[in-house]
């Protein structure tokens, strides 16, 4: 295997911050190409995740980045020197979408025969895709297996029995294979990584396999304690496996710019870095790579990727996971109050991708029934300008035993409650006594945000009293000082 990148750009629209190269604020198309290009040429990501879920699917995207910048493509070989991976749908979960899986696989042959074409030897471009929500091992072998089946293995297939076959006829189709990264987006899955990689890798002769783990739909599922203390158990999981197996296994953690969502901008990559030794890939989501200046996005990209790996972060499992079952049951409780609040909000949340990923349908214990809410940058935006951030939803019921697990096995905790209360409305009308209670106890220390302040009373007030015009702006503005979406 090449050299495992560090810095995945993506395409979460969580910034603020309208990138210079955009023909429009909603990036789309050939922006998309372009932004996949300054990422790698000038901020230095050594990966470009391209996301196929919930729009009109660009499978030209390599003949168009090696036709629009050959000369740059020359020097910096994509398959080799860089990496393009592929988000496909999940069949299982998207199955409005399962069919542009197929279509999504039976491209990664025709960009080969391009890479091939411009480079005058073998080359594969793409050779990974990533499935998300993966709940089990049978569903990303099912990936694997169709494509190495049902793609590549019936180039031996011939018309008749004296006809050529299908290679013969429209030539050979490689890769032969396309290695599976799997994404593991809720905690009950995410307590379960290492069982089910092992399972997927059970009947395959591999040396190194890549494992994504979510960090934004966990912590809009279950909160912030929760969708830490369920990342860290499984890159513990994860690490063990691979001592056991000898299998090298490369996380990658899916972070955002805002503490909710990760935390992970040009300001704390160090931090990040630190926090979680054996991640060896993370994301570089859209507001870190436009929402600051781009030497500062650039010297953080360089940062993460000489870093060197280490070992997980032992956790105690047996103290972790009743304060992730405690916590998310307030957590989840409280969301379903907030709920009408937040999807009223959300409207005015202004978009930055023309996509619609895959729906999140935030689903309760029975009694408390289902509740629909927007993605995570959305749901993440609309908290922040009620001045409620939600890092702090169901701080209040944590006791100080949790406490010193959570600062103990999560450092950078109390750094990531401080930066949401910069943006906190104390008296906004979302504040509940127990929890502004709890944050006095804790006592935490910050510089309340005093324009951000004034944004979010300034949206309270055009809600009370329905003069909405403005209400977009008012987000946007708020956003850019944050340097955050959501």
């Amino acid at each position: 295997m090449p050299r495992v990148p560090r810095c995945m750009s993506t395409q979460h629209p969580d910034n603020a911050t309208v990138p210079f190269f955009a023909t429009s604020s909603v990036l789309a198309g050939e922006d998309e190409i372009r932004e996949a290009f300054y990422a790698y040429s000038h901020l230095g990501c050594d990966e470009q995740m391209w996301d196929v879920e919930g729009k009109e699917i660009d499978t030209y995207v390599v003949k168009k980045l090696l036709s629009f910048y050959p000369e740059y493509f020359k020097d910096n070989v994509l398959g080799e020197d860089l990496r393009l991976t592929l988000r496909v749908p999940n069949p299982t979960v998207e199955t409005t979408e399962a069919k542009v899986l197929l279509e999504t696989l039976e491209s990664i042959p025709r960009s080969y025969d391009a890479a091939r074409l411009f480079y005058g030897r073998d080359v594969a471009p793409i050779f990974e895709v990533i499935l998300p929500m993966a709940t089990s091992a049978r569903c990303i072998d099912r990936i694997y297996r169709y494509y190495a089946d049902h793609i590549v293995g019936r180039q031996h297939t011939s018309f008749g029995n004296d006809d050529i076959t299908i290679a013969e006829w429209i030539g050979e189709f490689r890769p032969e294979h396309v290695d599976v990264i799997p994404l593991f987006e809720d905690v009950p899955t995410m307590l379960l990584t290492a069982e089910i990689v092992e399972e997927y890798l059970r009947d395959k002769d591999v040396e190194d396999q890549r494992v994504f783990l979510a960090r934004s739909d966990t912590a809009m599922n279950y909160g912030l304690v929760p969708a830490a203390l369920s990342n860290k158990i499984a890159l513990a999981g994860l690490g063990e496996l691979s001592e056991r197996t000898g299998v090298r296994l490369h996380p990658i953690l899916g972070m955002g710019s805002a503490p909710f969502r990760g935390g992970l901008s040009p300001l704390t990559a160090e931090r990040v870095g630190k926090e979680y030794p054996s991640v060896v890939t993370f994301s570089i989501q859209s507001a870190f790579k436009f929402d600051y200046p781009s030497d500062q996005v650039k010297a953080a990209c360089d940062h993460l990727k000489e870093r060197e790996i280490g070992s997980p972060t032992p956790v105690d499992v047996e103290r972790a996971l009743p304060i992730i079952e405690r916590y998310s049951e307030a957590y989840r409780k409280r969301i379903v109050e907030l709920a009408p609040h937040i999807n009223r909000m959300a409207k005015y949340v202004p978009a930055r991708r023309a996509r619609k990923l895959h729906i999140g349908l935030f689903g309760y214990a029975r009694e408390l029934g289902e509740v629909t809410l927007p993605r995570a940058i959305s749901f993440t935006c609309a908290l922040y300008s009620f001045g409620l951030p939600p890092e702090l939803i169901g701080f209040d019921a944590l006791t100080d035993s949790d406490l010193a697990l959570v600062h103990e096995v999560y450092p950078s905790f109390e750094a990531k409650i401080s930066e949401a209360l910069c943006f906190t409305d104390f008296d906004g009308p979302l504040m509940t006594d127990s929890l502004r209670n709890a944050l006095d106890r804790a006592g935490f220390g910050f510089s309340q945000d005093a324009v951000h302040l004034d944004l979010v009373r300034k949206m309270h007030r055009a809600l009370r009293d329905e003069e909405t015009s403005q209400m977009s702006d008012l987000v946007t503005q708020a956003a850019l000082r944050r340097r955050f979406l959501g």
